[in-house]
């Protein structure tokens, strides 16, 4: 530790809000370059090399092969797959010196597909697996929390190609059970979860999941085994009901209700049923968003949904898409259409009404999509587009009828899961880990095509398989961590063994220095505190570092013996000093 370029930090970084990202920057293994963008530091970088190390064992066993891209890309492939768009401000776009269009890779299916497209032609040459491990970059409006948030991040991709949709399948299957073996080597506990697949595009995906209180992720899970990341739960529609005998809608005077809380108030007070109270799930909500697309299109959405419920704005861009810059209604939108009431809201003056032939809606019209608990005959209090008024017994089908279905509430513990497997239970996770099937949306746009048995040209189905190697660090830091600092597990430590040499007698260096020799030779990477610091400092920096076990060479060396110590259990005990290297091989299985 004499020479090794590290620093150990005794206060938390300003910037940090979660612990792995202070004690990563505190434990001097990685150094904030910008914001999102960080130095790995030696001892983080042999973390990284730890963890790309398993990712390419387990993608070679099951016979992908490593190739590596630029970052600096071309425009023209995402240009013609549509994602110089679709990534709106989320691409880094660059200008050569001549004016050409650039951008820095956030993911490589363009390149991939057209290595393969320039290099093979049969189905002799299918299937094939290639993967890379790179640095990826993507333009964060708020990056934050250190490595797990970041513009810069390390990523493993992988690509399959296959000539029909079994083969997709077998491949696809192939690289989950990998991902299986990867996130179990990490140490970490881990869900698969149903997934949206975003502006990756394809079919079926799914999310591996580190289980973690401080994650970004919400997923859902049931007692009988359904998993999905929040913003992939479909709901079913509600069953469609009779209305012959709902009277007609009714318009109240609803005074100061322009809420939903004021509103039922005011439903019981002067409107009372005879059945029961109002509730909030009684009533419509109509809440008003301006969506503005990457290709510069700006829309009005009005979303109706029951008032008990929330649109949950990750749901929401999930179903829009995520380049999408969705904000709520301002003032001057509502001065913008002025048949919308603020607070009084309701379907009567919504809708597209008769869509285009480019599926856009009329002039000065708002789109309007209802939850699936809006459905035909259902019977609903909401605004009647006067102050102070909302109307009553307003069916759907009969007296307004909406654009479609958008399913955006957020869902809540408790609801039922959508395979009828039991209530749903909430909790959260960091992803780790992406898989698609991507089928033939690049391979067509790109003309990737090859002879079959019969000569004919076939257009190649392709699967995607994404594993975040830098977040991954994090979140083994994040989820192995103690208000000591990081403890990391044994495949990924940066050294096995940290040895401590404590005192200023040259006995106890020296002999820890031989210890730490004889280690090393039987294959173990060591690290050696011979710094002339105090013992409290010594003790503090191996614990806010983490190795998985630490040898303490000391005082009790007068007595033949040192202590070896478990970081992770905290465990202690005194070994023989003639001991101490065959006990610690056999300790960590060497």
């Amino acid at each position: 530790m004499s020479e090794l370029f590290v620093r150990t930090l005794r206060e938390d970084p300003a910037d940090a809000e979660l612990p792995s990202h202070r004690w990563l920057v505190r434990a001097g293994y990685i150094r904030r370059a910008a914001p999102g963008i960080y130095t790995w530091l030696p001892l983080g970088l042999r973390v990284l090399r730890n963890v790309e190390r398993i990712v390419r064992e387990e993608m070679e066993a099951i016979g992908a092969q490593e190739v590596s891209f630029p970052a600096l890309l071309p425009r023209e492939p995402y240009e013609t797959t549509g994602r110089w768009t679709e990534y709106g401000d989320a691409l880094f776009r660059v200008k050569d010196r001549k004016g050409g269009d650039y951008l820095l890779g956030p993911t490589h299916e363009e390149l991939f597909t057209l290595l393969v497209k320039d290099l093979y032609g049969s189905y002799k040459d299918l299937p094939l697996a290639l993967y890379q491990i790179q640095n990826k970059y993507r333009d964060e409006a708020r990056p934050r929390a250190g490595l797990l948030r970041g513009r810069e991040f390390v990523m493993k991709d992988s690509y399959s190609f296959d000539i029909d949709d079994a083969g997709l399948q077998k491949s696809y299957d192939a690289h989950r059970d990998a991902y299986i073996k990867i996130f179990t080597r990490l140490g970490l506990e881990y869900v698969i979860v149903q997934a949206t697949s975003g502006a990756m595009g394809g079919s079926a995906s799914e999310e591996f999941l580190a289980v973690a209180e401080n994650g970004e992720d919400t997923y859902v899970r049931s007692p009988g085994g359904y998993t999905a990341n929040v913003e992939a739960v479909v709901r079913p529609p509600a069953t469609e009901q009779p209305y012959d005998d709902v009277p007609p809608a009714h318009v109240e005077d609803t005074p100061d209700s322009a809420t939903i809380e004021t509103l039922v108030a005011q439903a019981n007070e002067l409107q009372p049923r005879q059945d029961r109270p109002w509730q909030a799930s009684d009533t419509l909500k109509n809440v008003l968003f301006m969506i503005s697309h990457p290709d510069g299109r700006r829309e009005a959405l009005a979303i109706g949904l029951p008032g008990d419920r929330e649109v949950d704005l990750k749901r929401l861009e999930a179903q829009v898409g995520e380049s999408a810059d969705i904000v709520p209604f301002s003032d001057d939108d509502f001065a913008a259409h002025p048949k919308l009431v603020k607070g009084y809201v309701g379907p009567q003056v919504l809708g597209s009404g008769e869509l285009g032939p480019d599926e856009s809606p009329a002039p000065g019209s708002i789109r309007y999509l209802v939850d699936p608990e809006v459905v035909t005959g259902t019977r609903w209090v909401t605004g009647a587009n006067e102050p102070g008024k909302h109307v009553f017994d307003l069916v759907c089908g009969r007296d307004f009828t909406p654009d479609g279905t958008i399913d955006v509430a957020e869902i809540r513990a408790g609801d039922p899961a959508p395979d009828g497997s039991g209530p749903l239970e909430l909790a959260r996770g960091m992803e780790m880990g992406h898989i698609f099937q991507l089928g033939r949306k690049y391979a067509e746009a790109l003309g990737l095509k090859v002879l079959d048995e019969n000569g004919k040209l076939v257009t190649v189905t392709m699967g995607s398989y994404g594993v975040g190697v830098s977040r991954a660090v994090a979140a083994v830091a994040e989820t192995t961590c103690d208000d000591k600092g990081l403890v990391w597990p044994r495949e990924l430590a940066p050294f096995a063994v940290q040895v401590v040499a404590t005192g200023k007698s040259e006995e106890v260096a020296a002999k820890a220095a031989e210890i730490a020799e004889a280690l090393s030779v039987t294959g173990l990477e060591v690290l050696l505190d011979d710094r002339k610091a105090s013992p409290g400092v010594k003790f503090a920096d191996a614990e806010i570092l983490g190795m998985p076990t630490i040898v303490v060479v000391g005082k009790g060396l007068a007595d033949g013996v040192v202590e070896v110590r478990d970081r992770a259990s905290g465990d202690r005990e005194d070994i023989p000093v003639t001991d101490v290297v065959d006990r610690l091989l056999t300790l960590l299985g060497g």
